[in-house]
């Protein structure tokens, strides 16, 4: 009877955790509704292009070696797919029926590898429009079978940073691990890469380019916001008790309050300072509240959720424009969203978890920014040496769909000039 327990949480963990990997899988189509609707009409297809194809690059490369430096146990190298009830019942019986979460190793490599492609996505919407799809790729197989793999390592996989110090850092679904430093390796890129053509002006304005489908951005922010469900819920890693099943119940609670509060937010302090409702800022600040959230979201109260994301959507909406001060041209707001809120989200967490400390948080994220960044301006300052990095002004001006795919995502929407 007790094996049969055992193998029932089993099955129930394992399952959760391939039904929170699909979850979060489906964030590639959210963040390709994202970016294609942020995006000008002439840009769509290639966009949806680098979509697809840097999820399968992270797949490929995280089932390489990825898996392996992270965790010292990728599914080429160490027979992950063998299946041993036999210790799994041992182990289960010396820590009882509510023990540590136990699970396919299979199902884990699954759920982590779907958390790389998400760093990654990140990087495609803030280089959008003007770079090379190639240089681009090339850039994701680095970062998807080394660079993020590094960091994971240090944090999640509990490695030393290089064999010098271990961190005393706490991140519970990838605020900094995942989004802070798939900003960082935007941030990098984007320096490197420059505006796009026509975003700021010579005497100093800043020129809105507008995205062409406000429609898909919104059907790409609520696939985000379900597919965190996973992506929060799933890093409990277990199901199969009361306290546990209690435990995701109130991440999912938290993390849609952070959300909502995020957008309404957003939404206000639009209506405040430019009389105006600004659709693209309210999506913004929905996924700033998600981002926000995702460094502790099992630990707050409901209420506390609702204000940090509160705060996270007035943080992203202030974020963005400072970028645009500066002259970091992000077509989608990445930067802000992922990587100035990461970081706010990350140091939130001492406010409701005592194992966690300030000292520690700061630490923590410094290493993950420091890392990434560095890491990717090396790549990227190789691809830009050896390929190019940005399209040429024709191609740019002309659009990235016809000269990167030849393809137009809407051949039917068509200029035709008035004859008289």
């Amino acid at each position: 009877m007790e094996n049969q327990i055992f193998e029932l949480q089993y099955a129930i963990d394992t399952f959760y955790f391939l039904v929170c990997g699909a979850l979060v899988m489906w964030m590639a189509a959210g963040f390709s509704m994202l970016e294609a609707g942020l995006v000008r009409a002439k840009n769509t297809t290639e966009i949806l292009t680098k979509n697809v194809a840097l999820y399968s690059i992270a797949c490929i490369m995280y089932l390489i070696c990825g898996y392996q430096i992270m965790y010292g146990g990728g599914l080429f190298l160490s027979g992950i797919e063998g299946f041993d009830l036999g210790g799994i019942l041992s182990a289960k019986a010396e820590e009882g029926f509510d023990g540590g979460s136990v699970y396919s190793g299979a199902s884990d490599f699954f759920f982590q590898v779907v958390f790389v492609a998400t760093s990654m996505s990140i990087v495609s919407g803030a280089v959008a429009e003007r770079m090379k799809l190639w240089a681009f790729l090339a850039f994701a197989v680095v970062m998807c079978g080394l660079i993020y793999p590094l960091e994971g390592a240090w944090t999640w996989g509990g490695q030393a940073v290089f064999g010098l110090y271990t961190l005393d850092f706490y991140d519970f679904a990838g605020s900094g691990i995942v989004h802070l430093a798939g900003a960082a390796a935007a941030l990098a890129g984007v320096l490197l890469l420059g505006a796009r053509k026509g975003k700021y002006g010579k005497n100093g304005s800043i020129n809105p380019i507008p995205g062409s489908n406000m429609p898909l951005a919104t059907l790409g922010t609520f696939i985000l916001w379900m597919g965190w469900f996973g992506f929060n819920g799933g890093s409990v890693l277990k199901l199969a008790d009361a306290a546990n099943a209690h435990s995701v119940a109130m991440v999912f609670l938290n993390t849609n309050a952070a959300a909502a509060a995020g957008a309404v937010a957003a939404l206000v302090v639009c209506k405040l300072t430019w009389g105006k409702a600004d659709l693209t800022m309210m999506l913004n600040g929905a996924l700033a509240g998600l981002v926000a959230i995702t460094a502790e979201p099992s630990t707050p109260t409901a209420l506390q959720a609702t204000l940090f994301g509160a705060v996270a959507g007035v943080i992203v909406v202030a974020s963005i424009v400072f970028m645009d001060k500066i002259k970091i041209d992000d077509p989608v707001g990445a930067i802000s969203v992922h990587g100035v809120v990461g970081l706010y989200g990350l140091l939130l967490v001492p406010l409701t978890n005592s194992d966690a400390s300030f000292g520690g948080q700061i630490v923590g994220a410094l290493t993950i920014f420091v890392w990434v960044f560095a890491a990717s301006f090396v790549v990227w300052s190789i691809l830009k040496a050896v390929m190019g990095i940005r399209v040429s002004e024709e191609e740019e001006m002309n659009g990235m769909d016809l000269a990167d795919c030849g393809i137009d995502a809407y051949p039917e929407f068509v200029s035709v000039k008035a004859t008289s």
